[in-house]
């Protein structure tokens, strides 16, 4: 493709963002405008972001190139993190929302009543939340440099600056217009060109897949290690997704539970719909494009193929409108993460700064949005590059044994105490955030080797386990504030109680 294009792909995707995002900025006055857009987006509306800043460069490029690469086994990534809304509707959403929290630290502390918690809960919102920034900064660079034939710096400082603007200026308002534009442009980046392709497929006798019969059968070689990281890779997904900072966030965003609970079909809907393209990428990847396995370069099936497949000029028109969705996909989801860890990071400084005086709400939040981009952005430059769906799993595996366990429990069971949230998210942390980075480090290999790189199994249950059991030992630390939190999580908003604590 010829840079030209690129170049004004990516530059409409940026101009769009920043007008979309200065449109948020007119509305935005009160501090509950900037951390939760007043509490009053509408399902349509909260959906579409959601769906928006979910679907990241791991799903937009990396499905495509994993099932490119490996055939049906990778379909278990776009299901599980689909799946993951199920368990978070059944479970999560409607009590969130009432909890009246901005953050997770905040739904910690007002359910047990310990800034101990509300400590821990931060620092591992900013750990989840740099998993997720330093890949999508070293993605965009990467990406613009396969397709723009540009320095490597220049696509990560643009997503950062881009990213910090709209949260500095406009906080979670600018944030979902910006987000829900971008789901739509990203579905349509994907479908139209895919339009094309299967298009020129059907007139060419439609040629089959090449590839073995392992390719197409789930678990075709029956390997116990590759049964094994299968279901590490489900339990991961199913159960991480209700954990994951800027996903619980917009859900405090809703009016109340009800809404809560539709916003979560609508992403179901909505991001079931876009995972069936990616798939149709990789299957095609390996008709006209199979070379890309070999010179390790399968994420980039889905820019490759329609210059590959369609000729001349439509052809590069055609990659044009997917590369500018895959800038949209590193803008949205860096969107949310930054606006995520700005809101945790934000209400810390503004209640306890360093520098003794004490700043606004909006002035701290701006101060940490930048603070939080900053780290992941030098990081991006010094670091090894991170292949954005490794990283991506590693952070669904953090919060599946960590923020999952004190959602659920926190939520469902009157006995979790302080102590035993600490000693969960603290144990569970460990387990999932240090057992992938010892197989780097070490080169561990075998069965150690798996169950390290690919810790959810084990990880999760010690997240839960240490939860209940310390708690069942600390009975005396349960919050005297229990009973009247219990009423206000799980009593329909039309139900008139006494909803203070």
């Amino acid at each position: 493709m010829s840079p030209t294009w690129g170049i004004v792909a990516v530059s409409l995707v940026s101009i769009a963002t920043l007008a979309i995002g200065a449109f948020g900025l007119r509305i935005s006055r009160t501090t509950s405008d900037f951390y939760v857009a007043s509490r009053s987006v509408s399902p349509a509306l909260n959906g579409s972001a959601i769906s928006g800043e979910y679907l990241s460069a791991a799903s937009y490029l990396g499905i495509a190139g994993l099932v490119l690469a490996y055939g049906a086994d990778m379909l278990w990534y776009p299901i599980g993190w689909t799946a993951g809304y199920l368990l978070l509707l059944v479970f999560v959403a409607a009590p969130l929302r009432r909890s009246g929290a901005y953050t997770i630290p905040d739904f910690a502390q007002v359910r047990l009543q310990s800034v101990a918690v509300r400590r821990v809960c931060t620092a591992l919102v900013v750990a989840v939340g740099w998993l997720y920034l330093l890949p999508q900064f070293q993605g965009a660079g990467l990406t613009l440099e396969a397709v723009l034939d540009a320095p490597r710096w220049v696509g990560t400082v643009l997503v950062a600056i881009i990213v910090t603007l709209n949260v500095v200026l406009g906080g979670m308002r600018s944030i979902t217009f910006v987000q829900a534009f971008q789901y739509w442009l990203k579905l349509t980046a994907l479908l139209v060109p895919l339009m094309f392709l299967l298009l020129a497929w059907s007139r060419d006798g439609q040629p089959a897949a090449q590839a073995g019969s392992d390719w197409w059968i789930p678990l075709g070689d029956a390997n116990p290690q590759t049964v094994y990281s299968t279901y590490a890779v489900i339990v991961a997904t199913f159960l991480g997704t209700m954990g994951l900072p800027h996903v619980v966030v917009r859900f405090y965003t809703n009016p109340d539970g009800h809404a809560a609970r539709r916003t979560t079909l609508i992403v179901l809907g909505l991001v079931s719909a876009f995972y069936l393209l990616p798939t149709f990428y990789g299957v095609l990847g390996r008709v006209y494009a199979s070379d890309l396995i070999a010179a390790g370069r399968a994420d980039t099936v889905a820019l490759e193929l329609p210059s590959r497949v369609i000729a001349g000029t439509a052809g590069e028109l055609l990659t044009a409108l997917v590369t500018a969705g895959a800038f949209a996909a590193f803008l949205s989801t860096s969107s949310g993460v930054t606006m995520a860890l700005a809101g945790v990071v934000g209400q810390g400084l503004s209640n306890h700064a360093p520098w003794g005086s004490r700043l606004s709400s909006i002035a701290a939040l701006r101060i940490a949005a930048a603070v939080c981009v900053a780290v992941p952005l030098v990081l991006a430059f010094v670091a090894e590059p991170i292949p954005v769906a490794s990283s991506v799993v590693f952070a669904f595996a953090l919060a599946a044994s960590t923020f999952c366990p004190l959602l659920v429990l926190g939520i469902w069971w009157r006995g979790l105490t302080s102590a035993g949230a600490i000693a969960g998210l603290i144990g569970g942390g460990i387990c999932a955030g240090a057992a992938p980075f010892v197989t780097l480090a070490l080169d561990v290999e075998g069965w150690w080797g798996t169950l390290m790189s690919q810790p959810a199994v084990w990880s999760v249950p010690v997240g839960f386990g240490l939860m209940v059991g310390i708690s069942l030992a600390t009975r005396s630390r349960v919050p005297a504030t229990v009973g009247r939190t219990m009423v206000r999580l799980h009593t329909p908003e039309r139900v008139q109680v006494d909803r203070r604590f």
